[in-house]
C-alpha cells in the first residue's frame, strides 16, 4: 500500500500485484473520517481490484477530513452548495487523470462513498458517468444541488448503482436511502436498494452483499 498525492488531492493505492492491470475501485470516505477509514474493507472484496481510497480536502482536526463543510441544524444538515459543487468538479478532473495514469481495466473506476463520500460519488455520477463503471452509494444522501432529470446525461442510465442504507441510522436517517432509490428508480437500468439492520456504519451482511455486487459487476468488465 502506498500514499500518493497530487496538486488536489492525497490518496493511498491498494494493489495487490502490481504488475498486473485490473478494474479499479476508488473509495470516498465520510465527514471527519480519513482515507484509511474504507480501505479495511479492500481484503473483504474482489481480489482482482486495485483499491485507490482519497483523502477529502477540508482540513478539520488532525486526521479528519470532510469533502465540503457542513451544517448541523434542528432542521437537518445543512450544505455549502457551492464549496460542494467545487470540490465535485475537482475531485472528477483528477478520476479522470487517475484513470488516464492507471490505466484500468476497461478504462473506468468503480466508485464507492460512505456518508459525505455517498454524496461525492453521486456528483460524479450525475456529472461525469462515462467515468464510470459502477457506483456503491453506501448510507448516504442525494446532493441539494443535483441536476433535474432532463439535464442528466443519457449515459448515466447505463451506469449500476447499488444503494445501501441503516435501518437505524442516526446520522444519516433512512428515508434519505429510500429517497434516493425513488428517485433512482427510473433513472437508473440496474438499481439495487438494500436496507439493513445496522446505525451509521457498515456491517457484515451489508458488506457481503456488497463485495457479491460488486464482483458480478467486474465480472462484465473483465469478459
Amino acid at each position: 500500500m502506498l500514499t500518493r498525492n497530487n496538486d488536489t488531492f492525497t490518496y493511498l493505492d491498494f494493489n495487490r500485484k502490481p504488475d498486473e492491470r485490473k478494474p479499479l475501485l476508488v473509495m470516498l470516505h465520510g465527514y471527519g473520517s480519513n482515507e484509511k477509514d474504507l480501505l479495511g474493507l479492500a481484503h473483504s472484496l474482489d481480489p482482482r481490484l486495485r483499491v485507490v481510497s482519497v483523502r477529502a480536502p477540508l482540513v478539520l482536526a488532525p486526521e479528519m477530513y470532510a469533502w465540503f463543510p457542513i451544517e448541523f441544524t434542528q432542521q437537518g444538515i445543512k450544505v455549502d452548495r457551492e464549496a460542494a459543487l467545487q470540490v465535485a468538479d475537482q475531485f472528477a478532473a483528477f478520476l479522470e487523470k487517475l484513470v488516464e495514469t492507471l490505466q484500468p481495466v476497461g478504462g473506468k473506476a468503480f466508485i464507492m462513498g460512505f456518508s459525505q463520500g455517498t454524496v461525492m460519488s453521486y456528483f460524479t455520477a450525475f456529472r461525469n458517468p462515462l467515468l464510470l463503471h459502477g457506483v456503491l452509494a453506501l448510507s448516504g444522501q442525494l446532493p441539494d444541488a443535483r441536476p433535474e432529470a432532463d439535464a442528466l446525461p443519457k449515459e448515466l442510465a447505463e451506469v449500476p448503482f447499488l444503494v445501501q442504507h441503516g435501518l437505524f441510522d442516526n446520522v444519516v436517517p433512512i428515508d434519505k436511502g429510500r429517497l434516493a432509490d425513488a428517485w433512482l428508480r427510473d433513472k437508473i437500468a440496474d438499481l439495487t436498494y438494500r436496507e439493513y439492520p445496522m446505525a451509521h456504519q457498515i456491517d457484515q451482511e451489508s458488506l457481503e452483499f456488497m463485495a457479491s455486487w460488486l464482483s458480478e459487476r467486474i465480472d462484465r468488465v473483465v469478459s
